[in-house]
C-alpha cells in the first residue's frame, strides 16, 4: 500500500467519523458510535463503553447545570444585560464539554478503524501516537486470535487511550475553558460534578474536587474502569439501557441497527463516493 492510499484511508475516516459523531447536542449518536466499537472489539476494548457512559450521564448534568444556571443568575436581576452574558458564558461553557465529547470520539473511532485495518503497516505510526498504537494492535490481535483479553491487559489499553485523550484532547481544552469561564459561583459547580454512572452500584459515586485537574480526571477514570471490571463488561453494557435514551432496537440486534443507522447518516453509497 503506497503512503497516498494510506493517507487516503485515514482521511476518509476522519470525515467519516466526524459526521457520524454528529452535532454539538447529539451526545446519544457518540454513545451508539462509542457501543458499536465497544461490541467490534469484542468486549476488548473498555475505554468506548465507558465512554458511551460518559456521554449519556452528560445529558443529563448538563441539561441540571443550565437549569441551575438559569435559577443563580437572578442574582443578577437588576442587572439584565450582565445576566444575559453570564448565561452565555454557561452556555459557551457547556459547549466546551460537547465539543470535547465529540472530539473524543471522532478520535476513537478513527484510531480504531484505521489501526484495524492498517495497525501494522509499517507507517501507521505516522497517523496514530506510538503509546496508542501498540495497544490498539493488541486489541485486534485478540479478535482475530477469538480470544478475551485478561483484565490486566485490557486496564493497561484503557489507560493508555484514557491518557491519549487527557493529553492530546482532554486538557488543552479544559484548561483554556476554566480559565476564561468568568462566573466564578458556576464555574466551581461546574468543576465539582458528581458522576456516577448506571452501572455504578448503589451509593457509589465519583466526586471531583476539581474537574480542571489532569491527575484527578486520571485517577477517577481509572476507578470508573475498576467498578466496571468488578460489575463486568456484559453488566456495563446492559446498564446503557437505563438512561432512556438508546432505542431497544440497538440491544436487541445491534449490528444490523448499527447498520441502518450509518447508512441513514451517511448514505449507503458513502464508501463508492469518497
Amino acid at each position: 500500500m503506497t503512503a497516498t492510499i494510506l493517507h487516503h484511508e485515514y482521511d476518509r475516516l476522519k470525515r467519516e467519523a466526524t459526521i457520524l459523531a454528529g452535532a454539538l447536542t447529539e451526545l446519544s449518536q457518540r454513545a451508539t458510535l462509542y457501543r458499536q466499537i465497544f461490541l467490534e472489539s469484542r468486549g476488548n476494548h473498555a475505554f468506548p463503553i465507558i465512554a458511551a457512559h460518559g456521554a449519556l450521564w452528560a445529558g443529563g448534568y448538563f441539561r441540571f447545570g443550565m437549569r441551575l444556571g438559569s435559577v443563580l443568575s437572578w442574582q443578577y436581576a437588576w442587572q439584565p444585560e450582565l445576566r444575559r452574558r453570564q448565561l452565555q458564558k454557561l452556555d459557551e461553557f457547556a459547549d466546551v464539554f460537547r465539543d470535547i465529547n465529540r472530539r473524543v470520539c471522532i478520535d476513537t473511532y478513527v484510531n480504531f478503524h484505521f489501526t484495524k485495518q492498517y495497525g501494522d503497516h509499517p507507517e501507521a505510526i505516522m497517523y496514530v501516537d506510538a503509546e496508542l498504537l501498540e495497544p490498539l494492535n493488541r486489541i485486534h490481535a485478540a479478535v482475530r486470535g477469538d480470544r478475551e483479553m485478561t483484565e490486566t491487559e485490557k486496564q493497561i489499553v484503557f489507560e493508555a487511550h484514557f491518557r491519549h485523550e487527557q493529553d492530546h484532547i482532554v486538557g488543552p481544552a479544559l484548561t483554556q475553558a476554566a480559565a476564561e469561564f468568568d462566573w466564578p459561583l458556576m464555574r466551581t459547580i461546574a468543576l465539582r460534578p458528581i458522576v456516577t454512572f448506571s452501572y455504578f452500584p448503589q451509593r457509589t459515586w465519583l466526586w471531583f474536587r476539581n474537574f480542571a485537574s489532569k491527575a484527578e480526571r486520571i485517577k477517577q477514570g481509572l476507578t470508573a474502569f475498576e467498578i466496571a471490571s468488578d460489575v463486568g463488561w456484559r453488566g456495563v453494557d446492559a446498564a446503557l439501557k437505563t438512561y432512556d435514551v438508546l432505542p431497544d432496537g440497538y440491544f436487541a440486534e445491534p449490528m444490523a441497527y448499527f447498520h441502518e443507522f450509518r447508512n441513514a447518516i451517511l448514505g449507503p453509497s458513502w464508501e463508492r463516493s469518497v
